[in-house]
């Protein structure tokens, strides 16, 4: 029998996984960052509002949240490998029919539907590869693997603009589906975990003697606290603050009279700021100096801020320097978000609680530029854009500050009750039963 491995290798084979998810975090949400680049030649191609514009990008990040909960479906019933690959035809097919120009409508279609669904199923099973293959080094691996994110997109501003002054936007999509193509490569070497004999067999009985366990997967119960829904809301909030910038700040460069490859050089150092948030926020928490919903609420408030700020700039270094102030407390935001959701719902509801919060983001998502692109329609000025999503993160913030609340009222009523079994008046009371005094004892 072939001898296999039952835990995490935490190294070895799984720094090819990491580097493969490097790959993939470039060729999935870093494209979706540049689309801003696409916005503009779509626009006087088709001859039609800004608002008309923005649902093509709108409807790739819905679809990229509203894949989340299939692709991990998915992954359970095949594996990470098949799921990727599956995602990067998705891709590949999304862009390259784009490529056609045969209308709007179809852009929402190909560069929306397939290319959100696409990118969903490839980001979400990488990001679950790198988990199963790390343990003691996953904080590194995760941060690794991430920055493929950042790096990419760094690469690919100057390079796409490059792309559609050479091939125009049609032929830009075709050698960007090419290049997505390679997330079927990337598939193919997430090599799932072999796992011992007797561990399937045993998994297998245990499913043969309780059926009903294995068919508790999603917990939507978790919905009945009140601090997972005032999270959802500073989630729906934030997204439709988070996803603003990025497609109007290269309208909103030009439409200052600059060349087009400086907006280009904005868009990356804003990556490479984005990265050095996400670093540096994650060892901030590490440090434990605040809470993790105390510092999200700090950076979330300072980068609607510097959103509304950003409009008043109107030379190249000024955008440049409130863009590198916004990817900077963005990497900030992305670094804990996720992790304190673990505060809201313990660690044994974190896979519900994410994937219901993935789920409910998407609103915000799809909500969000479309109507920033209504505000510049009726006011042809790109500024109320930034103030739309500098608005939206500043109130996302309040739902933050509410659910610190009640995640520290909740624990000090937990330690309360603690502190009570522990009480000697309670271990000895007479309407205390012995079975009751000897339990808490023991504890």
């Amino acid at each position: 029998m072939k001898s296999t491995r039952a835990g995490p290798p935490d190294g070895g084979y799984g720094w090819v996984v990491v580097m493969s998810a490097f790959f993939i975090m470039g060729l999935t949400a870093a494209v979706l960052k540049n689309f801003g680049f696409f916005f503009l030649d779509i626009q006087s191609h088709f001859g039609v509002l800004t608002s008309t514009t923005s649902w093509v990008t709108s409807t790739t990040i819905a679809m990229f949240h509203l894949g989340a909960p299939v692709a991990s479906a998915l992954t359970l019933q095949f594996s990470q490998r098949v799921v990727i690959i599956i995602g990067g035809l998705l891709t590949a097919s999304g862009m390259l029919l784009a490529s056609l120009d045969l209308s709007l409508p179809c852009l929402y279609l190909t560069m929306g539907i397939l290319q959100g669904t696409g990118i969903s199923f490839s980001w979400i099973p990488a990001t679950s590869m790198v988990s199963h293959y790390f343990l003691r080094w996953r904080p590194i691996a995760y941060a690794i693997a991430s920055s493929g994110e950042c790096v990419f997109a760094v690469m690919f501003s100057p390079f796409f603009q490059w792309l559609i002054e050479t091939y125009s936007w049609q032929g830009a999509l075709l050698i960007i589906g090419g290049l997505q193509l390679n997330l079927c490569v990337c598939g193919a070497l997430m090599r799932p975990l072999e796992t011992k004999q007797g561990s399937i067999q045993k998994a297998k009985d245990s499913l043969e003697d309780s059926p009903t366990k294995g068919k508790v997967i999603f917990q939507f119960s978790l919905l009945r606290k009140p601090e997972l829904l005032l999270y959802i809301l500073f989630a729906i909030f934030a997204a439709a603050g988070f996803f603003i910038p990025p497609l109007f700040l290269v309208p909103f460069a030009n439409s200052l009279g600059m060349d087009k490859y400086w907006p280009a050089s904005i868009l990356s150092v804003l990556a490479l700021a984005d990265l050095a948030g996400r670093l540096i926020c994650g060892w901030v928490a590490n440090m434990r100096l605040l809470r993790n919903l105390q510092l999200l609420t700090m950076v979330v408030t300072l980068l609607g801020v510097v959103l509304m700020l950003l409009p008043v700039s109107h030379n190249y270094w000024a955008i440049l320097g409130f863009a590198s102030l916004y990817g900077f407390l963005f990497g900030c935001v992305v670094a804990i978000h996720v992790t304190s959701i673990v505060d809201i719902v313990t660690l044994e509801g974190f896979d519900s609680g994410l994937g219901l919060f993935m789920l409910f983001r998407s609103i915000g998502g799809f909500i969000g530029p479309p109507a920033a692109g209504w505000l510049v329609d009726e006011t042809n000025d790109y500024s109320t854009a930034f103030y739309l999503s500098g608005l939206c993160l500043i109130s996302s913030a309040v739902f933050v500050v509410l659910v610190d609340r009640l995640v520290q009222r909740r624990k000090a009523v937990e330690l309360q009750d603690v502190d009570s079994l522990q009480d000697p008046r309670f271990l000895f009371s007479p309407w205390t039963t012995a079975s009751e005094q000897i339990s808490s004892q023991t504890y």
